[in-house]
Formats: C-alpha cells, sequence, structure tokens
C-alpha cells in the first residue's frame, strides 16, 4: 500500500512538471512591445474642432452679404443715374459710372464686413472665397471689355454689357449663397438682355433700374429675411 502511495505521488509530481515545462514563456517587462504615448485629450479636442469647422465651411452658404448694404449702393445709383444723364460728353457718362462702381464696391464691402463681424462668422470663409472667386471673373471681363469698347461704336452696349456679367456673377457666385442671391443674378441678365436689343438711348434708364432698382428691392429683401 506505501509502495503504491508512493508511485502515485511520483506520477502527480512528474505531471506537474510537465505543465510547467509546456507552458510558455511571459516576456519579460523590458520586451513588451511598445505602443505610441496617447495624444493629450486637449489636443484631440482641437483637432475635431478643426475637422468640423472645415466641414461646416464648406457645406455652408455665404451669408454676410449686406441686404442694407444692397439697398445703399442702390441709392448712390440712382443719384449716378442722375448725373450721368446729364453729362455733355461720352467720357463724363462712363467716368460717372467708374466712381460709382467703385463706391458701390467701397459700401458692400464695409457693410458686409460689419454683417460677418456682428454674426462672429469670417467674411472669408469656404463658402465666402467660392463666392468672390465665381463673382471676380466676369467683373474682370466686364473691365477688360470697357477698356476695349469704351472708344468705339459699341461703346453705347456697355450698359447691357455691364448688367449681363454682373448678373452672372451674381447668379454663379450666389450658388454658394442664400437663394435670393442667384435669384437676383437671373433678374439683372434677364435685365441685361432687354438693354442688349433696346435703343442705345435707354441704357441710363436700364442702369438706373439694374444697379438702382433691383439693388434697393432684393436688398430690402435680404435684409429682413437673412438679418442686415
Amino acid at each position: 500500500m506505501r509502495h503504491d502511495r508512493g508511485t502515485l505521488q511520483q506520477k502527480v509530481l512528474d505531471a506537474s512538471a510537465d505543465r510547467d515545462l509546456n507552458q510558455p514563456m511571459t516576456p519579460t517587462s523590458s520586451a513588451r512591445e511598445r505602443h505610441p504615448d496617447p495624444l493629450p485629450l486637449h489636443g484631440q479636442a482641437i483637432d475635431d474642432l478643426r475637422y468640423i469647422r472645415r466641414t461646416m465651411e464648406r457645406a455652408g452658404a455665404f451669408t454676410a452679404i449686406s441686404g442694407w448694404g444692397l439697398v445703399g449702393t442702390g441709392i448712390t445709383a440712382l443719384v449716378a443715374s442722375a448725373v450721368a444723364a446729364f453729362q455733355p460728353t461720352a467720357e463724363g457718362w462712363l467716368g460717372t459710372w467708374l466712381a460709382e462702381a467703385l463706391l458701390a464696391l467701397a459700401v458692400s464691402l464695409w457693410t458686409s464686413q460689419r454683417k460677418a463681424k456682428a454674426a462672429l462668422v469670417p467674411l472669408m470663409n469656404g463658402p465666402g472665397r467660392m463666392f468672390v472667386f465665381s463673382f471676380a471673373v466676369p467683373m474682370v471681363v466686364g473691365a477688360l471689355l470697357t477698356v476695349a469698347l469704351m472708344d468705339g461704336p459699341a461703346a453705347g452696349r456697355l450698359a447691357a454689357i455691364w448688367l449681363l456679367l454682373y448678373g452672372a456673377g451674381i447668379a454663379t457666385g450666389g450658388a454658394f449663397s442664400v437663394r435670393i442671391v442667384p435669384t437676383m443674378g437671373i433678374a439683372f441678365v434677364l435685365l441685361g438682355a432687354a438693354a442688349l436689343f433696346s435703343p442705345v438711348g435707354w441704357a441710363t434708364g436700364y442702369l438706373a433700374v439694374g444697379f438702382g432698382a433691383l439693388h434697393i428691392v432684393f436688398g430690402t429683401l435680404i435684409a429682413r429675411r437673412h438679418g442686415g
């Protein structure tokens, strides 16, 4: 009986030794795989905010167009049309409208900057940059055509060209803005098309209706519906 117990105890010890030998060796702490340290929590939050801001800029609309600024440019255009109508020379007529264009640009930039600042929105965000680019290309074309045609027989069609290209710039740039903006651009294009096939002597009247009346009407709508 004692012999059997000794034999059984020896088998148990042998089995334990086999299990210890078959177990894999655990790696030491120095051999453990190193993982990169996680980013600090505040760093992750800043990256997330930047991503959200870029996404919102791409998906958003350019809302910094000032409705009251358009009303202001419409009023100055009506004044310019009255002054241009009494100019004795074509050069004086053209100079009056070029001065009006510079004044209107200054008023629009100033009022749009104020609206963007009040809304805590960058003026030149993603949609803003796309609007400016889409609007600027037709304006450059218009400036080139003005220089090329001002001394020729087609100078009488400059009013139609201005209305057409201004409307095209507003309509294409308005794709990145609220819906009423491209609608205003289409109205300018239609008015320019009418001016293109009308008597040359109606040019000042068409400019008064376009840059004056249309700006006042659409500017008032934008100010009431979209804040300022």
